[in-house]
C-alpha cells in the first residue's frame, strides 16, 4: 500500500525534482515530434536555414534542461524527501533490480557494439588453398615483389601463421545486394530502431540501480525517447514523410525490442540473429556490462 500511496502522491503533488526529471525528456520528445511532423510547412514558411536554426535552438534548450535536471537531482537541490528514496538491499548481489540492470545493460551494449567494426582475434592459421583474403601476412625479411612471391610459393601446402587487423572493416554479412530485398538481418530483427533502443536500454539499466525516484525517472528518459521517437518515425515513414516503411518489412519487425521475435513474426529469428551479429563484439559488450554492474553493486 505504501508504494501505491507514494505513486498517487507523486501524480497529484509531484516533487519539483520529479517534474525536472520528467520535464526535460518530455520537452525533448515533444519539440522533436512537432518540428519533424511539420517540417515541410515550416520550411515553406521560414526557409530551410531558419527551420534548421529553430530546430537546433529548441533541441539545445531541451538537452540543456535534461542536463540541468540531472545536476539538480544528483546534487539533491532541493533536498529529496525520504519517501522518494529507494530502499536498496545492501551487500546483496542477486536481486531483481540487479538482474534487470545487467540484462538491460548487456543488450544495450551488444546493440551498440554491432555498429562498430567487427572485432576479431588478430592471429590465425590458414592454408594457402583456403583463399582467405581477410588476413595479413607478416613479412620479416625482403620486401620486394619477387621475394614475397617466392616466400608464398615456398610455404607449399602447409599451414601459414598470419596476423590480421583486430578490426574487420569489410564485414559483408549484413549487406543487401538488392534494395527491393525486404529480408531482415542483424539488429533489424531486434528493433527497427536499434540506435535509439541501445541508448534506451542503457538508460533503463541505470534506472534499476538509481537510489532515488527522481533519478530513476530521469534514467527512464532514454527509453521513453526510443519508444515515442521510434513510433513517430514509423508513423511518418508510413505516410512517406522522410522515408518509407514497406508493409513487407514492417510485418517482420517491431519498434519495441524483441517483440517481433517473441510474437512469431520471424521464423527462426533468434537462431538467425546469432549467426548475423558480430560475436566477439557481443562478448566484449557483455564483459563490459558485467564489470560495470558489479562495480555499481559493490559501492
Amino acid at each position: 500500500m505504501s508504494f501505491v500511496s507514494t505513486s498517487l502522491s507523486l501524480i497529484k503533488h509531484p516533487h519539483i525534482l520529479v517534474r525536472w526529471a520528467a520535464g526535460g525528456w518530455t520537452f525533448f520528445v515533444i519539440e522533436n515530434a512537432i518540428l519533424s511532423e511539420n517540417r515541410t510547412w515550416l520550411i515553406d514558411s521560414l526557409g530551410d536555414d531558419n527551420y534548421h536554426l529553430c530546430y537546433g535552438v529548441c533541441s539545445t534548450i531541451a538537452t540543456a534542461s535534461i542536463g540541468l535536471a540531472y545536476y539538480k537531482i544528483s546534487r539533491k537541490t532541493p533536498p529529496i524527501p525520504p519517501q522518494l528514496v529507494r530502499r536498496i538491499p545492501k551487500n546483496v548481489m542477486i536481486t531483481a533490480s540487479n538482474i534487470g540492470s545487467w540484462i538491460s545493460m548487456s543488450v544495450g551494449l551488444i546493440m551498440a557494439s554491432q555498429v562498430a567494426p567487427t572485432f576479431q582475434i588478430p592471429v590465425s592459421y590458414s592454408s594457402p588453398e583456403s583463399g582467405n583474403t581477410t588476413t595479413t601476412d607478416v613479412v620479416t625479411g625482403p620486401t620486394n615483389e619477387n621475394d614475397i612471391n617466392s616466400n608464398n610459393q615456398s610455404s607449399g601446402g602447409g599451414m601459414k601463421f598470419q596476423v590480421r587487423c583486430p578490426f574487420d572493416f569489410a564485414d559483408k554479412r549484413l549487406e543487401k545486394s538488392d534494395e527491393s530485398d525486404f529480408s531482415i538481418r542483424g539488429l533489424e530483427r531486434i528493433s527497427r530502431h536499434p540506435g535509439l533502443w541501445s541508448f534506451g536500454l542503457i538508460g533503463l539499466s541505470q534506472s534499476f540501480l538509481a537510489p532515488t525516484i527522481p533519478l530513476q525517472i530521469w534514467w527512464l528518459g532514454p527509453a521513453f525517447v526510443a519508444w515515442m521517437g521510434g513510433n513517430h518515425t514509423d508513423s511518418r515513414f508510413r505516410r512517406g514523410i522522410g522515408g518509407t516503411l514497406p508493409p513487407q518489412y514492417e510485418c517482420q519487425t517491431s519498434n519495441i525490442p524483441f517483440l517481433a521475435m517473441i510474437t512469431g513474426k520471424q521464423h527462426g529469428g533468434f537462431e538467425a540473429l546469432g549467426n548475423e551479429i558480430k560475436p566477439l563484439n557481443a562478448v566484449l559488450a557483455v564483459a563490459a556490462s558485467s564489470m560495470w554492474i558489479l562495480r555499481r553493486i559493490k559501492r
